[in-house]
């Protein structure tokens, strides 16, 4: 086997080229296949997965000597891509995320710890979406201590933790901290340092449940009328009125497969990512014609069974919560709603607070919703203001201010 860069290299754009990539796609990758090419040249000019390994891991930019994503992004895809083929014979050209939650441990010792982390999320089966949120954070944390020059967990200790919460106040508000505690937690409990959790809990980070809007019946219309028009797709059409009548979960919108919707029923059963239950919800006669006319009209052919797919090359299932946050958020603007932040949390939240006010029991709407644990509900009585003050009571006559 040729395993020069520029044979490989030829090898990756012709399999681009023919899986469908845009050509600005391809044209990146070029780019970084010259710059591996001209580091493998000064290295004996054949490509292995050790200098693959090198090439990936050289994340510093030289231009501002500090850590760069996008370098990581592009360095990684590349030699990802080259080491399929040098270990299979065949290119793997599927879509690769920007995943990684930024830079990683260089310590040995904390490398190792991080690849233990994640086998056992992995073992456990853990959601995708919280085992990113969880290696993100312990990532950032060992990160942490390595810049302060501690290179063993012997040495962390408590002031480690609360010096590491407050360095994260430069880019994370103070309300969302209660996010990156929870999710902090469970590695402290993987690496059995109840004292580090001790000095978590100290800092008395706790969440605050602020009141979120609805859409008005205003804007609900005025949202409806665009997806059942032609200036949105039938796909963004499908996933923002799935988002909107049921109040699934994103996580749930990018797993649904072709197999999880009943036509004659019109029904979808999922086992749901992040409670793994099993939940079966309606459709309305809306969300199943547009799913429908997506299905039969605009959706790629692949061989991928997800039901959302990209438009563009790779046709594989959408990446994340992300990809659906952009799809709402662009049916919106066309939409003409363009005040509030349409992501599927917000839409979860607008389904099941009109649920409650068609007088649905909270029973009924957490099943809907899929919720573990039924007093999770609660949150949606907040919104119901109609409600609320039928229940307050008069001031009893004569009563003292």
């Amino acid at each position: 086997m040729d395993t020069t860069v520029t044979k490989i290299g030829a090898v990756v754009v012709a399999e681009l080229r023919s899986a469908g990539y845009m050509n600005s796609t391809i044209g990146n990758y070029q780019k970084t296949i010259k710059r591996l090419a001209d580091f493998v040249e000064e290295r004996g000019g054949f490509y292995t997965l050790s200098l693959g390994a090198e090439f990936a891991s050289m994340t510093t930019s030289p231009r501002t000597g500090h850590f760069s994503a996008q370098r990581r992004f592009d360095f990684g895809r590349i030699v990802g891509v080259f080491d399929s083929y040098v270990q299979s014979g065949h290119v793997d050209v599927s879509m690769r995320t920007r995943g990684g939650g930024g830079r990683q441990p260089a310590t040995s010792e904390f490398s190792r710890l991080i690849a233990a982390w994640d086998a056992d999320m992995a073992d456990r089966a853990l959601a995708l979406a919280t085992r990113s949120a969880y290696g993100r954070i312990s990532r950032s944390f060992l990160v942490f201590l390595e810049d302060r020059g501690v290179v063993s967990l012997e040495r962390a200790d408590a002031a480690s933790i609360l010096e590491f919460l407050e360095s994260l106040l430069d880019r994370w508000a103070k309300s969302s901290l209660f996010w990156v505690v929870s999710n902090f937690r469970p590695f402290l409990t993987f690496i059995n340092r109840g004292d580090l959790i001790d000095a978590v809990n100290l800092t008395g980070v706790k969440r605050s449940h602020r009141i979120l809007p609805v859409l008005s019946d205003h804007d609900q219309e005025l949202l409806v009328q665009a997806c059942m028009s032609k200036i949105v797709s039938a796909r963004d059409s499908a996933i923002t009125l799935l988002a909107l009548t049921t109040g699934l979960r994103a996580c749930d919108i990018v797993a649904l497969r072709l197999i999880d919707i009943n036509w004659r029923e019109r029904t979808i059963g999922i086992i749901q990512q992040k409670t793994h239950n099993p939940l079966t919800l309606p459709l309305t006669v809306m969300v199943t014609s547009k799913l429908g006319a997506y299905i039969l009209d605009e959706r790629p052919d692949s061989n991928d069974d997800h039901v959302f797919l990209r438009c563009v090359a790779p046709h594989t299932k959408l990446s994340d919560h992300s990809s659906i946050y952009r799809v709402t958020k662009e049916t919106f603007r066309k939409a003409g709603v363009t005040d509030i932040k349409a992501g599927t949390s917000f839409l979860r939240h607008n389904a099941a607070s009109r649920l409650l006010r068609a007088y649905v029991p909270l029973a009924t709407i957490s099943a809907v919703l899929g919720h573990a644990n039924p007093e999770s509900t609660n949150l949606y009585m907040s919104v119901d203001d109609d409600h609320l003050r039928e229940c307050v009571l008069p001031v009893p006559t004569g009563a003292r201010s």
